[in-house]
């Protein structure tokens, strides 16, 4: 818009620039032509009377001039032998008088310190001693053709001015028009699902068709690179675990008994390193899964009770010590939230992972509850807690703290945080005291059952 309104205002100046010039030459063809029939009837007013030449002032030429009302005229009657019989002698002194006798000559002077236009004609004469050329000279000041031409270059700049705003605002509506399958076609991506990886499929004009072709490529391309990540992350997680849990396996079968005193302390190395490693590579490939999968599915609703008794088991191992008391309690009501039940899962096993290996010391409860619109899984533990001004650190990947985190991957809130984030939700803690222990919670909005 800004484009055509540059090219509109060129335009206007030159269609302005060409209203003056018509009207400045329009103004002097009509006044000129007045001018000249006041000349042309002045010089009838010459007569041979008594062997001698008269003049007789006609009172319709000042009738045509006089239309003109702010300008003022003068005029000059030469004889044939060139003395000035009546008016203004000094009015065209300068001027070639025979030049007139083919046709009448008009011209631009000053006469008495004003601009005029003057025109002369001649007329010839039988003397008494022979023929001969009288000439008469009319001038007239230029106010009144300068008042004409410029109140026609007037209307016609308002007439310039009200056609291009008319033509702006055309113009602002057809390109509104002529660009709304461009909006049309943004709203239609704006509104797809992530997921969504099939080919646009939008009614656009003609010229828009290489556009959508392009987007439709781009498309098909970036599904058969997330397909290909698919299969990458599903072979690598195949390829890493297994020899992991070979190793795991095959560290864990050697008799400690036969090893020598000295060397036990390096295989209790190796069989923490290969734990830790095991560990590690967990956590990353499911991290890399939970962030695949919110890419790749659609959310649906999940049962809060349900998915945190699936990871109160998972994450919960036989082996652990029979003096520490783990505990479950569920929500009294059936709590519902958008999400994906496999990727919330994995953040709440991470969190009671983390509760286990630095918190607890005799005791870790799992709740499921329900605060206002949200709902809330607790791990509470009796450990020492996580120092306040570290919450914000400890949701960003490797960060382990300054505790003792040995085993530690930094990445078990960071999936949690993540999960919980995408789920419009929030990773929080709650500070421990002398009345209430350390908790770590997820806290997620839940949904009406209209919505389900």
């Amino acid at each position: 818009m800004r484009r055509v309104g540059f090219v509109l205002v060129l335009g206007a100046g030159a269609l302005i620039t060409a209203a003056w010039i018509y009207a400045r030459t329009a103004a002097d063809e009509a006044y000129d032509r007045l001018l000249l029939g006041a000349a042309f009837q002045m010089s009838d007013g010459l007569i041979v009377a008594e062997d001698s030449l008269r003049f007789v002032l006609p009172p319709s030429a000042f009738e045509l001039l006089g239309l003109a009302q702010h300008d003022r005229v003068f005029y000059r009657v030469i004889d044939p032998s060139g003395a000035t019989l009546t008016g203004y002698a000094d009015l065209a002194a300068e001027i070639d008088l025979e030049v007139s006798r083919a046709a009448p000559v008009f011209g631009n002077d000053t006469f008495l310190g004003v601009p005029v236009r003057t025109v002369t004609v001649s007329h010839a004469m039988s003397m008494p001693n022979g023929p001969g050329w009288a000439y008469v000279v009319v001038a007239q000041t230029i106010e009144a053709r300068r008042a004409l031409a410029s109140e026609l270059t007037a209307r016609a700049s308002v007439l310039v001015a009200v056609m291009s705003v008319l033509a702006l605002i055309g113009t602002a509506f057809a390109v509104r028009y002529s660009l709304r399958p461009v909006d049309d076609l943004g709203a239609a991506l704006r509104r797809r699902d992530p997921q969504d990886l099939a080919p646009l499929q939008v009614a656009v004009p003609r010229e828009l068709s290489p556009f959508v072709t392009s987007i439709n490529h781009f498309i098909n391309r970036l599904d058969e690179r997330i397909k290909l990540l698919q299969r990458y992350i599903a072979d690598s997680a195949h390829q890493i675990r297994t020899p992991l849990t070979a190793l795991s396996a095959q560290v864990s079968m050697i008799d400690e008994q036969k090893v020598a005193p000295e060397d036990r302390r390096h295989l209790q190395r190796v069989q923490s390193r290969t734990a830790e490693l095991a560990g590690l590579t967990n956590q990353l490939l499911n991290h890399a899964m939970v962030i695949h999968r919110f890419d790749s599915i659609q959310l649906a609703p999940v049962w809060l009770n349900e998915v945190a008794r699936m990871a109160f088991r998972n994450a919960v191992p036989i082996t652990v010590d029979p003096d520490m008391v783990v505990s479950f309690e569920p929500s009294e009501e059936e709590l519902v939230a958008m999400g994906d039940a496999l990727s919330l899962r994995e953040a709440i096993v991470n969190v009671i992972d983390n509760a286990l290996r630095h918190g607890a010391v005799a005791r870790l409860e799992v709740r499921v509850r329900r605060r206002e619109d949200f709902g809330l899984i607790e791990v509470i533990d009796d450990g020492p807690g996580i120092r306040q001004e570290d919450w914000p650190n400890v949701v960003s990947r490797f960060y382990t703290g300054s505790s003792d985190t040995r085993g530690a991957s930094g990445l078990g809130f960071a999936i949690a945080s993540e999960v919980a984030s995408v789920l419009h939700g929030r990773l929080g803690f709650r500070e421990r005291t002398e009345t209430k222990p350390f908790c770590v919670y997820l806290e997620l909005p839940l949904i009406q059952d209209s919505d389900r």
